[in-house]
């Protein structure tokens, strides 16, 4: 019988041999050196062989102990090379079933179909940070409405409005779930109603030429990361949704054409921003320090990643302006109303140019160069209107028409 001490002194031949132990438990030597344990027996009266591990990483106690749970497959008359593969696929289908499986697929489809890198970065975060934790190693099948319901209050319990958020990806791979037979109803749907309703409101922005001057002064004037710094002065400028912008990258933007095309991360339809000469500079300004990534304002740890979230947020916190006062989502309620009631600009090319779902007289959607000669001669006004609300101390806001 084999001993721990002659496996240790097992040397590679010129040929492979096997070395007996007991009842059909041997030790295989191949020539590469490795030392894998085997259990020969016969099946129907044909010899065949299992494969049991490989020494050190299984030791004699645990190979003989594998081997007599072979022994006992065959005296129940199972092949214990039928029920070792069965096992195998079964592994694979748990693997592929889990609820974090089924989650990370779902994301991987919804990137390859052209979803916004800011979308799938937030659905992975999620995934990763909240819902993988509970529910990531749980077959999706057995997942009930309460232990789902359990998982996002943990994640309530800490951030509501993500618990929201959270909950409504669930349903996407629930659904996702029974589509491809994995799950046979969608138990997110049973979860409606059972979390806490955020307080809703309006984004807070300043409005009102006098306060906006100031502002824009601390804007222009923070210290930070050339990115953050870069950011600060576009929100303002280009007022895209926060998601937008700091996910905005080169690839997308031309500055000989003073254009910015992408996709919006709301209705997901293709997009153009018309660049001012201001943002074009500051734009310039920023590429010697962020090109060697694809995103325009990178994160400060990985350039493979686009900047925080809460990065203009924090810097507004920073400098002072309080939630209540300012948020990154506000400069596009600053853009809507002072384009309409200072600069006079028509409201159906405020809303194009704030990506919102705006139809002609006949219903139809605009496409997105629609008005944009106007959009062009619109953001220029509206960067020469914030450069003289920055650079003078009394400013008279005049109202044109378009």
């Amino acid at each position: 019988m084999l001993t721990d001490a002659k496996l240790r002194v097992m040397k590679p031949r010129r040929v492979l041999y096997r070395v007996a132990d007991a009842n059909g438990l041997c030790i295989e030597v191949p020539t590469s050196g490795a030392r894998l344990w085997r259990f020969r027996y016969r099946f129907n009266g044909k010899a065949s062989m299992l494969s049991l591990g490989e020494y050190p990483a299984v030791s004699l106690v645990d190979a003989r102990a594998r081997r007599d749970e072979a022994r006992k497959l065959l005296n129940a008359g199972t092949n214990p090379a039928d029920a070792a593969r069965a096992a195998k696929v079964a592994q694979v289908e748990y693997a592929q079933n889990t609820f974090g499986s089924v989650a990370a697929e779902l994301i991987d489809k919804r990137e390859r179909e052209g979803k916004s890198a800011g979308t799938i970065y937030r659905e992975r975060q999620w995934l990763k940070n909240d819902l993988a934790p509970y529910l990531g190693t749980l077959p999706i099948k057995d997942v009930t409405a309460p232990v789902l319901l359990a998982a996002l209050r943990k994640i309530e319990s800490r951030a509501p409005e993500t618990a929201h958020r959270a909950r409504g990806l669930c349903v996407q791979v629930f659904r996702y779930a029974v589509a491809t037979g994995r799950a046979e109803r969608n138990v997110a749907d049973d979860t409606r109603g059972a979390l806490t309703t955020p307080t809703s409101g309006h984004f807070a922005a300043v409005t009102d030429p006098e306060q906006v001057a100031p502002l824009l002064r601390a804007l222009w004037s923070y210290q930070g990361t050339p990115a953050v710094m870069a950011a600060l002065k576009l929100a303002p400028l280009v007022f895209v949704r926060p998601g937008e912008l700091r996910t905005m990258r080169w690839a997308d933007v031309d500055l000989d054409a003073a254009e910015w095309r992408y996709t919006t991360s709301k209705t997901g339809t293709a997009h153009i921003v018309p660049l001012a000469a201001q943002v074009v500079d500051v734009l310039r300004d920023l590429h010697p320090y962020t090109s060697r990534s694809e995103y325009v304002f990178p994160n400060e740890r990985s350039a493979h990643r686009p900047m925080s979230e809460n990065a203009v947020n924090v810097a507004l916190r920073t400098m002072g302006v309080d939630r209540d006062t300012m948020t990154g989502h506000g400069f596009r309620a600053m853009a809507r109303t002072m384009l309409d009631e200072v600069l006079g600009f028509r409201p159906d090319y405020i809303e194009q140019q704030l990506a919102h779902a705006v139809r002609d007289p006949l219903g139809r959607a605009y496409n997105r160069t629609a008005h944009l000669a106007e959009r062009k001669k619109m953001m220029q006004a509206w960067a020469d209107y914030l450069d003289a609300l920055r650079t003078s101390a009394n400013v008279v806001p005049i109202k044109r028409k378009a």
